[in-house]
């Protein structure tokens, strides 16, 4: 029970590793607010809302775009109407365009850019504005853990937008840290490698599973759960003295 009694919202979480970090928070005690523009659960199965009241039936589901400031402020406003504090956030939602620069047009690229970066700026204002005005617990007023990836630090193939936006999650991620230090407010990243969601499309095409492991030194690919394992630690108060940090969850990927 290491999020016993903590509050915890968390985007993207309908499916894969939003799901995951959900559904694993929720059983280590926290009060999950899932946050997503759908309900629908990709991989498919019972929606996140049900299996976490199932755990925990003070949990929520909020659905909102994370890239619309009114909706990202409504979340957080009833997050802490009902529970009366923030103690984590979790920026999960992601989307990809799956195109090189030039087949990227500027509407792929803006939504890539407003759901990955613009969607996490949004949370982490409006979490670290409330997180100011809560006590102190255990030397930290709140945490925030985004969800990055190893391709902010190296080439995605083929999916430009994805990767820049990334790259800019990680430097967000450190800037935070920095900036919000002093004030016990904690910022880290999980940079996953190639975690199979059971998520359909390019990201499971032969070539595309091919290339990940033979890029990978571990004899398997990743699963959602090895994401939330590493969410739960930095999420928790057994991750101290650690700030602006990129965890790498990756099977030894960037290690090759």
């Amino acid at each position: 029970m290491r999020l016993a009694n903590k509050t915890v919202v968390i985007t993207g979480a309908s499916s894969g590793i939003g799901r995951a970090i959900a559904l694993l928070f929720s059983t280590e005690g926290a009060n999950v607010v899932a946050v997503d523009i759908t309900s629908e659960v990709v991989e498919g199965g019972a929606p996140v809302i049900d299996a976490l009241t199932a755990i925990n039936p003070r949990s929520s589901f909020i659905k909102a775009d994370i890239s619309r400031a009114g909706d990202v402020e409504h979340v957080f406003k009833e997050c802490v109407v009902r529970f009366g504090r923030l103690d984590v956030l979790v920026n999960n939602a992601a989307i990809h365009s799956a195109t090189p620069l030039l087949e990227t047009d500027e509407e792929s690229w803006d939504r890539v850019m407003a759901v990955n970066l613009k969607g996490a700026y949004l949370c982490s204002r409006a979490a670290i504005g409330r997180m100011l005005r809560q006590q102190i617990e255990n030397e930290v007023r709140g945490r925030i853990v985004n969800i990055s990836s190893q391709h902010g630090m190296i080439s995605a193939p083929g999916d430009f937008a994805y990767g820049v936006s990334k790259a800019g999650l990680i430097y967000m991620t450190k800037q935070i840290a920095a900036d919000y230090a002093a004030d016990h407010i904690i910022c880290n990243a999980v940079a996953p490698g190639k975690i199979l969601t059971g998520k359909s499309g390019r990201a499971v095409e032969p070539e595309m599973l091919d290339y990940s492991r033979r890029r990978t030194p571990m004899p398997r690919l990743g699963r959602p759960s090895d994401v939330a394992n590493a969410a739960l630690f930095l999420a928790s108060d057994e991750a101290t003295y650690i700030t602006g940090h990129n965890l790498l969850v990756d099977g030894g990927w960037m290690a090759a």
